[in-house]
C-alpha cells in the first residue's frame, strides 16, 4: 500500500467518524415492492411474481417523507424506489410523481425488463432524475442469470429509450459470477457501443436464492482478476467503470472506486422495508433493523437508534479481532454480515489469502 493510499484511508477514517455523530440522511431506499417479474438466481430477496408481504400503500411511505422533510429540509434526500421490481407496481408513476411533489429527488433500480418507450416518458414526467439497470454479461450470460430468454433483447431496449433522457443520471449495474468473470473485455465494449458512460460492478452474496447457487461465487484468482480489470478500465477512461461499495480492499482502494471504502448504512443511508421495518441500506438482507414505521417513529429511530451501525466495534471478533485492516474496515459492510453476526464474506482476505 501506497504512502498516498494509507493518507487517504486515514481520511476517510476521520469522515467517517464525523458521519457517525452528525448522520445526515443523504438517501433513503424504499422497498415499495416485494414482486418480481423475474426469477433471477442470484436475487439476495428472493422476490416472487406474488410476495408473501404486499406492496406498502404510498401513503404510509408518505408520512416518512413528511417527518424527513420536517426534520432536515435543507438536505436534498435522495429516495429510491426499489423491490422487487418498482416498475410492477401499477402506481409507480403517480408515487413518483408525489415524491417530487414533497421535494425529494427520487430514483429506481429497475430489470429494464417493462422500459418501454412510453414508460420512460411517463418516469420522466414524474421527475425521475437517476435509474439503474442490469446487464449481467453477454446475451446467453445475461439471460441465464435472470432465467428469461427474452432479458438481454429488453434490457438493450430499455438503454436505447434511457439514452433519450438526457437529464437522467443513470447506469448499468453487472454481478459478475463463474459464468461472465472471462468476458467482461467483451462486454465492456458491447456497453460502450451502447451509449453507456457509467458501469458498476458487483459479486454474489450468499443470500437469499443466491445462497442456493454456490456456483455464482468467484474464486479468490477470479476476484483478483476482476479487481484488475476494473483498475484497467479506469485508467483507459473511455467508461467510467467501479466496483460497488461491498468492501474493504486493500491495495485496491482508490484504484477501483471513486472513494475510498466506507460502509454508508446507517450514516447517511436508511431504509423503510416493505414490511415497514427500518434498516441501513437494502443490500442488507440480515436482521439489523432498528424499529418499524407502523410502531416507531422514523425519525426518532434515525437519530437514536442504529448504534449498531455507528459504533461497530462489536465487530471487532473472530478473523476481524487480530487484523491490522480494522481501523479502516471497521468489519466491513453490513450486508456481508449473517443474522448472527459472523462474517461471510472477507474482501480483503480473498485478495490476501496469505493473512
Amino acid at each position: 500500500m501506497t504512502e498516498l493510499q494509507k493518507i487517504d484511508l486515514e481520511m476517510a477514517y476521520w469522515h467517517r467518524q464525523r458521519l457517525k455523530l452528525t448522520h445526515p440522511l443523504k438517501q433513503l431506499f424504499w422497498e415499495c415492492t416485494l414482486r418480481c417479474n423475474l426469477a433471477c438466481r442470484h436475487c439476495g430477496s428472493d422476490c416472487k411474481t406474488l410476495a408473501d408481504t404486499p406492496d406498502m400503500p404510498f401513503e404510509h411511505f408518505e408520512k416518512v417523507l413528511d417527518e424527513v422533510r420536517l426534520h432536515q429540509p435543507s438536505i436534498k434526500t435522495m429516495v429510491l424506489t426499489v423491490g422487487g421490481e418498482p416498475l410492477v407496481r401499477e402506481d409507480i408513476i403517480e408515487c413518483g410523481r408525489k415524491i417530487t411533489e414533497k421535494g425529494f429527488h427520487w430514483g429506481t433500480v429497475s430489470n429494464g425488463m417493462l422500459l418501454d418507450g412510453p414508460m420512460m416518458k411517463e418516469l420522466s414526467a414524474a421527475g425521475l432524475v437517476s435509474l439503474s439497470v442490469d446487464v449481467d454479461g453477454l446475451k446467453d450470460e445475461h439471460n441465464w442469470l435472470r432465467n428469461d430468454l427474452s432479458a438481454f433483447d429488453r434490457v438493450f431496449d430499455a438503454i436505447g429509450h434511457i439514452r433519450k433522457a438526457p437529464h437522467l443520471t443513470w447506469d448499468v449495474i453487472t454481478c459478475v459470477n463463474r459464468r461472465n468473470i472471462h468476458n467482461l473485455d467483451e462486454l465492456k465494449r458491447m456497453l460502450i457501443a451502447a451509449g453507456v458512460k457509467k458501469w458498476r460492478c458487483f459479486t454474489i452474496v450468499p443470500m437469499g436464492r443466491a445462497k442456493e447457487q454456490p456456483e455464482l461465487a468467484l474464486t479468490n484468482d477470479e476476484f483478483r482478476h476482476l479487481m484488475n480489470f476494473i483498475a484497467r478500465t479506469r485508467a483507459e477512461g473511455k467508461i467510467r467503470l467501479s466496483y460497488a461499495c461491498e468492501g474493504f480492499l486493500g491495495d485496491y482502494e482508490g484504484y477501483v472506486r471513486d472513494h475510498m471504502y466506507v460502509c454508508m448504512g446507517g450514516l447517511t443511508i436508511a431504509s423503510v422495508l416493505a414490511d415497514g421495518g427500518i434498516s441501513g441500506c437494502l443490500s442488507i438482507r440480515s436482521q439489523y433493523r432498528q424499529g418499524n414505521i407502523y410502531r416507531d417513529s422514523f425519525w426518532d429511530v434515525w437519530q437514536n437508534r442504529f448504534a449498531p451501525y455507528r459504533n461497530r466495534e462489536w465487530m471487532h471478533k473472530d478473523q476481524c479481532a487480530e487484523c491490522d485492516m480494522f481501523r479502516y474496515c471497521e468489519g466491513n459492510g453490513f450486508h456481508l454480515r449473517d443474522d448472527n453476526g459472523d462474517l461471510m464474506i472477507c474482501h480483503y482476505r480473498r485478495l490476501n489469502p496469505q493473512i
